[in-house]
């Protein structure tokens, strides 16, 4: 069952990583796709100024660098169960945003809405996925799994066969 739950954590995950690893290869790309579909808020446009300003970059090159990072970084955290929670609320936060932003199908019509109506709905279930992963966090070997290495190791230091 262990090996199922590893597959199928790097499973949900795959996709972040080559998406976050490709994004940061294209941060000019990406930016540009960002800053098309992506307003800042005029409630943050002071912070988002001053982070230009330390920076030395503009909102939409940060972000697409941001992006990447969380991908790349959050998709092999939890493909080597480490800081799961946190690296899959990451993933669902940033996935839920890309949906908003970048998938708006009830602003489209025709062919253009039924494939972003699809990526939508693609997207919502690799929340769920990630969401589920939220809520079990790092995975632990279950009482059948620590029964079966108690087992063996009493088997080996006793000398006696497994029966």
């Amino acid at each position: 069952m262990s090996t199922l739950l590893i597959v199928g954590r790097i499973a949900v995950v795959l996709i972040f990583v080559i998406s976050g690893a490709l994004k940061l290869m294209d941060i000019p790309g990406t930016a540009a796709a960002i800053a098309a579909k992506v307003p800042v808020p005029a409630l943050l446009a002071g912070l988002v100024a001053e982070l230009e300003a330390a920076a030395g970059m503009k909102a939409p090159l940060l972000m697409a660098i941001a992006t990447g990072v969380i991908e790349l970084a959050g998709g092999l955290l939890i493909a080597a169960n480490i800081g799961t929670r946190w690296a899959a609320l990451a993933l669902l936060l940033l996935t839920a945003a890309a949906t908003f932003y970048f998938h708006d199908f009830w602003n489209m019509a025709a062919a253009a809405r039924m494939e972003n109506l699809i990526h939508a709905e693609k997207n919502l279930s690799i929340m769920g996925a990630l969401l589920m992963l939220f809520v079990l966090g790092t995975f632990r070997l279950s009482a059948d799994d620590h029964a079966g290495v108690i087992y063996e190791r009493l088997n080996r230091d006793s000398g006696s066969p497994p029966a």
